[in-house]
């Protein structure tokens, strides 16, 4: 259990002789808004594919260009949010609270937009709002959490926000149950809990978090930095960025490490085909009646609640970027069973769902957080949340390519072949991305570090 006071610093807790430190108590504030903004926005999620798609009959290619849009929105405003965030001497809570707001003022514009253009306006709004708001809370997380347990506060926040997933869809079903406007029911409990979620951030979320043991911290990390090649690349590039452009993309992408891990989320959402898809896969190649659909994020995020926090521990100890490549294997995996079983009894088609469903929560809890962490160990306090942006904006681009292109490419030629498609181009991607973050002879800036800098016993190879 991780126990933590109402002023951020950590507390700690016995345990067989050891004091383990818990992770912040920002970080689990910023957990209970995520979780509680989860709710509501699967609540959403878990109906509106199928709505889109049946009730107003909308083509694989037109759900494809409209569930980009709901992805890629975010990610172009994700680095003028982290921008903002890391403007002024940090107003990462500020621009969360505007982020969160934008998100909980769109789901009662749901109960009117019966037209796609309207929904996708109203879906572009509420991207905006996580675009705003991803960035500031992950460089909060970060900077409340000593760097050697990143991992495991990442992995306790996505755990946090998974419950939220896993509780969002269960809601939709009930309310989709009994009430006679069951759509419109749906967006309107949305609403109500989407406001909780902003209020709980205005009381409960400290603007400036503290650090555990800050002045300790800061001398292990500026040694830690000064030990690893890439995060003195980057604190020497940081140093030249007042010279750059106002979002210091520039200055960002001239630090090797940071450099690599954005051209490989790149390089492998492109090949990431959308949750969306994934489930009409399901609903579509084994055929789950249509009233069950709701209920299929479920296996996903429970998955990603059971793995998350051990996946951020043994991120901590293997390598964060190893353990992101790991996770890529474990979504090929899941393609592969969606192919390789298309049908057939009952049985098999049930041990199959669950089997995708698994794979791919085990493929979020290994790359989600992780990422995030991966980035936190790179990029320098100060530019902590343009860095943030910068690879989540790269990598969810990159997904609101293959969402459009995977869309396109099963009206034209099927499920089955489009998804063979992605299939291949992410078995030739994930050796590529193995291949470019192979760690050099120091020490990899996403691995932990021991006291003073010196690399773990337990960093990645």
């Amino acid at each position: 259990m991780y126990l933590a006071d109402s002023r951020g610093t950590p507390a700690v807790v016995p345990h067989r002789g050891r004091r383990w430190a818990a992770v912040p108590g920002t970080v689990l504030a910023l957990g209970a808004v995520s979780l509680i903004t989860d709710v509501s926005a699967e609540m959403v999620t878990a109906v509106l594919p199928l709505y889109l798609v049946s009730a107003l009959g909308l083509s694989p290619l037109g759900f494809g260009v409209l569930d980009g849009v709901y992805n890629g929105v975010g990610a172009l405003v994700r680095l003028a949010g982290g921008h903002l965030a890391d403007g002024g001497g940090g107003r990462h809570k500020a621009v969360a609270v505007a982020g969160y707001g934008l998100s909980a003022l769109c789901k009662p514009l749901l109960l009117v937009a019966h037209t796609l253009p309207v929904i996708g306006a109203v879906l572009a709004l509420d991207r905006t709002g996580k675009g705003l708001r991803t960035a500031p809370r992950d460089a909060l997380i970060s900077l409340a959490t000593p760097p050697e347990r990143r991992g495991r506060a990442f992995g306790v926040h996505r755990a946090m926000d998974t419950t939220g997933a896993l509780c969002g869809p269960i809601l939709a079903f009930l309310v989709l149950g009994v009430a006679a406007e069951g759509y419109d029911a749906v967006f309107t409990v949305s609403s109500c809990v989407a406001v909780l979620g902003v209020v709980v951030l205005v009381l409960f979320v400290p603007a400036r978090p503290a650090t555990a043991a800050a002045d300790t911290a800061a001398a292990d990390t500026a040694a830690a930095n000064a030990a690893t090649a890439d995060t003195a690349a980057a604190n020497a590039a940081a140093g030249s960025a007042a010279t750059s452009g106002p979002l210091r993309v520039t200055a960002l992408l001239r630090m090797p490490g940071v450099r690599r891990l954005a051209a490989c989320a790149v390089l492998l959402g492109l090949t990431t085909v959308s949750d969306s898809f994934v489930y009409l896969l399901l609903q579509r190649r084994f055929a789950v009646p249509a009233q069950w659909f709701p209920l299929l994020p479920l296996g996903t995020a429970a998955a990603f609640l059971l793995l998350a926090v051990p996946l951020g521990v043994v991120a901590d100890r293997i390598g964060r970027r190893r353990l992101f490549l790991l996770g890529h294997l474990a979504l090929l995996a899941a393609y592969g069973v969606v192919l390789a079983v298309p049908g057939g009894p009952l049985p098999v088609v049930a041990v199959s769902v669950v089997a995708v469903l698994v794979l791919h929560g085990a493929f979020y809890a290994a790359t989600d957080g992780v990422l995030a962490a991966a980035v936190a160990g790179l990029v320098p306090d100060a530019m902590r949340a343009r860095g943030l942006a910068l690879v989540g904006t790269g990598q969810a681009l990159a997904r609101f390519a293959c969402s459009i292109a995977f869309g396109a490419a099963w009206t034209a030629w099927g499920d089955g072949p489009a998804l063979a498609v992605a299939t291949a181009a992410l078995a030739i991607s994930t050796p590529v991305a193995i291949a470019a973050l192979r760690p050099s002879t120091g020490p990899s800036a996403g691995s932990p570090t021991g006291p003073a800098g010196t690399p773990s016993r337990q960093r990645a190879t």
